[in-house]
């Protein structure tokens, strides 16, 4: 997956601003490059998974539709645990053709990774910052 630069400095301020609670939200872009990132509430205000707002959810798809773009990835952040999909991150991810961004905040870091989910299969992506 590529990515601009400043969306991978987005997730990271997006994730920072939303600890302890997971943040969450897509990745969109055009010609297999992320451009952006939408910023969507986590209705659970959970620290160990997330649910999109519906509405919110909805509006960036018609957004992203409106742009030319279409979206390549799901995010959310993990602000204690390490870049890597959990069980229950595994079990929902409901569509094998996105991408699933996690952004770790464990230990001071600031890890981003990129996976490939289909069922229980959990491949992970390369993710070259362009």
């Amino acid at each position: 997956m590529k990515i601009k630069k400043e969306v991978i400095e987005q997730l990271i301020a997006h994730a920072k601003k939303e600890a302890p609670q997971e943040a969450c939200g897509y990745l969109a872009g055009q010609k297999d490059i992320v451009l952006r990132h939408f910023e969507l509430t986590n209705i659970d205000k959970a620290s160990d998974h997330f649910r999109f707002d519906p509405k919110e959810q909805f509006q960036a798809m018609r957004e992203t539709r409106s742009l030319g773009q279409e979206v390549y990835a799901v995010y959310h952040s993990h602000p204690e645990t390490l870049a890597r999909p959990s069980e229950e991150d595994i079990k929902l991810a409901y569509d094998p053709n996105l991408s699933y961004v996690i952004v770790s905040l464990a230990n001071g870091a600031h890890d981003v990774k990129a996976y490939k989910i289909k069922g229980l299969q959990v491949t992970r992506e390369d993710l070259e910052v362009v």
